[in-house]
Formats: C-alpha cells, structure tokens, sequence
C-alpha cells in the first residue's frame, strides 16, 4: 500500500475531525472505535477496512464519498 496515499487520507481524516471541533477521543466513542486507532490513521499507520471508513463517516456526519474524496 502506497504510504503517500494513507498520510493523504490521514491529513484528510484529521481536518475533518477539527472542522466539527471533534478530539480523537471523541470521534473513537462515537464509531466506536479504540481512541489509539484514530491516531493511526491520521498518522498514516493503518489502512481503513471498507466497514471502518462507513463508521468514520457516520462519526463524522458525512458522506462515504465526502470521507473518501481526499486527492
């Protein structure tokens, strides 16, 4: 997996996360996620399964395609 592309979403996935004034421990309570495995993804460590990203997005109120359109 090209490392760019996850920092890409990563950075994507964290301005996200701001604009709605969100802390990581926030957005992990709401999709019901480890607090730790946001971190990884904004950092570009981990790679979001299909189910995950659908959860992210409902966390965060948007759209699969608004989580995914990051390029």
């Amino acid at each position: 997996m090209n490392t760019d592309l996850l920092k890409k979403f990563g950075l994507h996935l964290r301005n996200l996360r701001l604009d709605r004034k969100m802390s990581q421990i926030d957005l992990a309570y709401k999709g019901e996620f480890d607090r730790n495995y946001i971190g990884m993804l904004e950092r570009g460590e981990r790679n979001p399964s299909l189910k995950n990203l659908k959860r992210l997005a409902q966390a965060l109120d948007i759209t699969l395609t608004e989580l995914v359109n990051f390029e």
